[in-house]
């Protein structure tokens, strides 16, 4: 064979290849809006306070986003952490809540009113950073056949860690939105966008995640 034919035959077996790979593409981003559900996690309005510099962006993308779940029949729910006055939820051996119990937050604020959550879109009420750890959110998926999620929250090495390895486990298929998550390490923020994230989940955009529910 010539040089010149095997070049040939080298581009169209990387046509091909990059044929298959588009069209594996496109077939993981195809849903089925009765077995999905959008899941807002953390967006409340205490953790919103904390970071007013990009409170506006976030909520303005999450809602898009909400929106447009809500326009395709995909369920949309919400997940806020919670506390009873004094904290009694908190274990002293509990770090992660010992710094929650001193911010003194999380008693008596609500899903951010922004996002328009409507009287039939579940609150999940969890008291640890996991919004399946405590809950009933797990029973409330399976009973209505969802399979699929799409997850974002506030923060990324919070409850976006802690929820996306539990589903991951639980054999959910997962999608997250990155321009819907935030994190105020943005270098930790990425790295788990482009590695404990990629590896569990599908990684859109925005505009994908609006694409995909068009």
């Amino acid at each position: 064979m010539s040089p010149t034919a095997e070049r040939g035959s080298s581009a169209d077996s990387t046509d091909r290849q990059s044929s298959v790979d588009s069209a594996a593409s496109a077939l993981s981003m195809i849903i089925s809006p009765a077995k999905t559900a959008l899941l807002v996690m953390h967006y409340q309005t205490d953790i919103m306070a904390l970071f007013p510099s990009v409170a506006p962006t976030l909520l303005a993308n999450t809602r898009q986003l909400c929106d447009a779940a809500r326009a395709r029949s995909v369920d949309v729910y919400f997940a806020k952490i919670h506390f009873s006055p004094g904290y009694p939820e908190v274990s002293p051996l509990n770090r992660n809540g010992q710094g929650i119990k001193q911010l003194g937050l999380f008693v008596d604020d609500r899903i951010s009113p922004e996002l328009g959550q409507r009287a039939d879109e579940p609150l999940i009420v969890a008291h640890r950073a996991s919004v399946f750890f405590g809950t009933d959110l797990q029973v409330r998926l399976s009973a209505r056949g969802i399979d699929t999620l799409i997850m974002v929250g506030i923060a990324s090495t919070g409850v976006m860690l802690s929820s996306i390895a539990y589903a991951s486990d639980a054999d959910f298929r997962l999608f997250t939105v990155k321009d819907c998550c935030y994190d105020p390490d943005q270098i930790v923020h990425d790295h788990l966008f482009s590695t404990a994230f990629d590896s569990r989940t599908t990684v859109l955009s925005l505009a994908d995640a609006l694409e995909m529910l068009a």
